[in-house]
């Protein structure tokens, strides 16, 4: 009888002692699933110029449910996808984290470099280069990776997006699993960075072919085009064409494209349908935010870039693409429900830049506006350096909103870096969409209002940033008379929609200032896990629970 008691003793305070340290994901810590949501394009504004048109369970549920932080602005410049998408997820900024565009020319390489290729790897899931992708040029760690490195890589994390650069991204270097769009094939791939293949559930998805689906119905508006108050008429005259120049305007037939020409599917709002199809896929397939540990799914919808720059902001394609993706992010959130458990999940919303209106459109508006060429300013001022100096291409790139200028052949050549810099910033500020040019080395000497100089040197890193940098004005920018562009500091670029939903969220708006770079540091401390290594934001109390 002694030694049995004995026994359940010891049976006992062993399973009070497992019980400790078995993994528990309570309410009172952490979520079961965190969801990340990137809009490609998304200006803050509309959230409220479509308010009266969204659903109940889409925007407006975010919206009324959750807090906005209202006033989120991006402190750096240049305001590209691939910088977007690192600052949220690392809290910190392109003059750390070093992707400083979508491309940028390498100083040290010698070469102009994509921000997230690898040749050391393969493509999973297709045999094009498309999978040629990885983390490898960022620089710091993500939110994501915290995660991973707070629960010895216990939990999940899955990145999923059109771009390779909006899921390899966010998901960071410890991802077990980034999915992308391979244009060529109609399928999600990946690399093998992360694996060796595609597991059964992407192989199961991607055999549906939905791509084709979507092509089959065409695009037509989801309600009469008389009611699209918010946008110009169809078919104006700056307006791209993205279908062929035989399509200029609802509805568009994609009949043409179904088995072959499965790229075009971006520029359609079915582009955002079939990424929330594989975020579901991953949900069910990967089984998130069902285990002991809170996973981690970073979605990014694409889409809205490609209208965005084909049409621009006042377009009804515009439009229509958003009050679709309302109906899709519905879904999601039920589909969140359903799965996860309402308050078991904690989503995020916000964008990786917003976008000018079209300049012609501007124009006609008598608002000042315009378009420049950046390849024909670099081939006038490798002339007019050529003129002065008697040695042509001087000038490597002409990248970012920067001048790269060539040290080695300068250096090789004894000529006066100063007299080059000064050929070049002479050229620059003779033209009308240029507000400033300097050299960037000497940012401190120029003479530069806030928040531009924060800005710039926020963006600024020297192993993969320019010589010169310019300034334009107001509503101009880089690029053709149709449809629009983003990169700069002005507010329809740089003012962002940030929502927060779910776990231990409650109602409200933040009014005051924050920035992009405040997410990371606000999502690890409701985590209780470290900020991401290079993180300079801050938490956002409001949203945080302080």
């Amino acid at each position: 009888m002694y030694k049995r008691c004995i026994v359940l003793l010891f049976a006992f305070l062993g399973a009070h002692l497992m019980a400790q340290h078995t993994p528990q994901n309570t309410s009172l810590k952490r979520p079961k699933l965190v969801v990340g949501i990137v809009v490609d394009q998304m200006r803050w504004d509309y959230l409220y110029r479509y308010y009266d048109r969204y659903s109940a369970g889409g925007f407006r549920r975010l919206l009324d449910g959750g807090i906005s932080c209202e006033q989120t602005m991006i402190p750096y410049i240049p305001t590209y996808t691939a910088c977007g998408h690192s600052c949220i997820y690392t809290g910190s900024v392109p003059a750390i984290h070093g992707i400083t565009g979508n491309n940028w020319f390498d100083n040290d390489l010698g070469r102009s470099v994509y921000c997230t290729e690898d040749h050391s790897v393969q493509t999973v899931g297709s045999s094009t280069k498309a999978g040629e992708m990885s983390p490898r040029n960022l620089l710091t760690t993500t939110v994501t990776d915290e995660l991973r490195l707070a629960t010895n890589f216990h939990s999940k994390v899955i990145g999923i997006a059109l771009k390779d650069r909006g899921a390899i991204l966010p998901a960071g270097h410890s991802a077990n699993a980034a999915y992308w769009y391979d244009y060529a094939t109609g399928d999600f791939i990946s690399s093998s960075y992360y694996q060796s293949a595609l597991p059964d559930w992407v192989s199961h998805f991607n055999a549906r072919k939905r791509v084709d689906h979507y092509y089959q119905q065409g695009w037509k508006t989801l309600y009469p085009p008389v009611t699209y108050s918010q946008s110009t008429a169809d078919q104006v005259s700056w307006e791209g064409t993205p279908f062929g120049v035989d399509q200029k305007g609802f509805p568009y037939s994609f009949n043409s494209f179904v088995g072959k020409d499965y790229a075009k599917i971006a520029s359609t709002p079915f582009g955002n349908d079939l990424t929330e199809e594989m975020a579901k896929a991953a949900i069910d397939g990967e089984k998130l935010g069902q285990g002991a540990y809170t996973d981690f799914l970073a979605i990014s919808f694409s889409s809205t870039d490609y209208v965005g720059h084909a049409f621009g902001p006042n377009s009804i394609e515009a439009e229509d693409t958003y009050l679709r993706l309302d109906k899709t992010l519905a879904d999601l959130i039920n589909y969140l429900d359903t799965q996860v458990g309402a308050g078991n999940y904690l989503l995020f919303l916000s964008a990786d830049h917003g976008a000018a209106h079209v300049a012609g459109f501007m124009q006609e508006h008598a608002i000042p506006a315009g378009t420049f060429d950046d390849a024909g300013w670099k081939k006038e001022m490798d002339g007019q350096l050529d003129s002065v100096f008697h040695y042509a291409h001087l000038i490597k790139s002409f990248l970012n909103y920067q001048v790269y200028l060539d040290h080695g052949k300068i250096d090789s050549l004894h000529l006066d870096m100063g007299k080059v810099e000064e050929v070049v910033l002479q050229y620059l500020g003779s033209k009308p969409a240029v507000a400033r040019a300097f050299v960037l080395e000497k940012l401190n000497e120029t003479t530069l209002p806030e928040p531009i100089r924060t800005a710039v040197e926020n963006g600024y890193n020297p192993h993969r940033g320019g010589d010169i940098q310019i300034i334009v004005n107001p509503a101009w920018m880089e690029g053709g008379l149709t449809g629009t562009t983003h990169g700069l500091w002005n507010p329809y670029d740089t003012h962002i929609p940030l929502l927060w939903y779910g776990w231990h969220i409650h109602p409200g708006k933040v009014n005051r200032t924050v920035y992009m770079t405040d997410i990371a540091p606000t999502v690890a401390a409701m985590l209780h896990i470290q900020q991401p290594n290079g993180s300079i934001g801050q938490v956002i109390g409001e949203v945080a629970g302080y």
